[in-house]
């Protein structure tokens, strides 16, 4: 059976159980060690024996026990870095690579080279943080979790993928109080406590990551009320927030920043996802 006959097998199969048909190639690549465009080009070689019951192993754990693809493989790319996951931490997601591409934007436009103090709250399995880390090294970047155990996670990424970003555990604020930052980032947990969510999501990543009070707006206020200490004459705030949270994201910065420039960036997909403040003069 060659791979590609296999892989449509097995994604057919995924759709009947209401499932990804990406895992499949996720599983895939992992498997048989190949990078998303070998895979396509090796389609047509023959699946290897010794291999299938290897990827079912992992597939019957994703299809019937419910178990997030990279979980079983025990990474999620993220911005083109492997990055290590487990129930720690949350799995990076896509709208999130374009909340760092937006940051690098943001820093060529302002900051133009010039070394930076960032700091990346909530930072979770450090996806944020390292790779900014990794794609500008004037960016000296502290990053900060309430989870040790999400912090473990950040920390094994940062070694293995040769980043340099500080860990700090706390809660929110705190174990930044004192310091000064150009670039304040945070993806932290938006999720309104009363939505339903994908019990593949619910039941295997931290609630403590997922939920943001009853509105999802909790952590924005508790950030923007006491960020301004924090923050350097001229800063930017860049967050990540629901797609349906455009007008609180206004509201809530000109209530904190009235002076401050306010945009809201829409993804790939045209959904409002990054609020973007602007500190001082620009």
């Amino acid at each position: 059976m060659t791979i590609n006959k296999f892989y449509k097998e097995k994604a057919k199969l995924a759709l009947e159980n209401n499932k990804e048909d990406s895992a499949v190639v996720l599983l895939l690549e992992h498997i048989l060690n190949l990078s998303p465009s070998m895979l396509y080009v090796h389609m047509d070689d023959e699946m290897p024996q010794d291999k299938i019951e290897i990827f079912n192993e992992g597939f019957n754990k994703y299809l019937y026990e419910n178990k997030p693809i990279q979980h079983i493989i025990g990474t999620s790319c993220f911005y083109g870095y492997d990055f290590i996951v487990n129930e720690n931490v949350l799995i990076p997601r896509r709208e999130t690579e374009e909340l760092v591409e937006h940051v690098l934007y943001n820093y060529d436009d302002h900051f133009k080279g010039q070394k930076v103090d960032v700091c990346d709250l909530a930072t979770g399995s450090g996806n944020i943080a390292i790779a900014l880390s990794l794609e500008e090294p004037n960016m000296n970047i502290v990053a900060t979790d309430i989870s040790d155990e999400a912090l473990d996670v950040a920390r094994l990424n940062n070694e293995k993928l040769g980043a340099n970003v500080k860990f700090i555990q706390g809660d929110m604020l705190k174990p930044v109080l004192g310091m000064k930052f150009d670039i304040f980032i945070s993806n932290p947990p938006y999720i309104p406590n009363d939505e339903l969510v994908d019990p593949l999501v619910k039941d295997n990543e931290p609630n403590i990551a997922l939920f943001g009070g009853s509105d999802g707006m909790k952590f924005y206020d508790i950030i923007l009320k006491g960020v301004k200490p924090l923050l350097k004459d001229k800063a930017i705030i860049a967050f990540e927030h629901g797609f349906d949270k455009k007008q609180e994201m206004i509201n809530l910065a000109k209530k904190y920043f009235p002076d401050s420039k306010v945009d809201v960036l829409k993804d790939l997909e045209g959904k409002d996802r990054m609020t973007f403040i602007y500190v001082g003069e620009f």
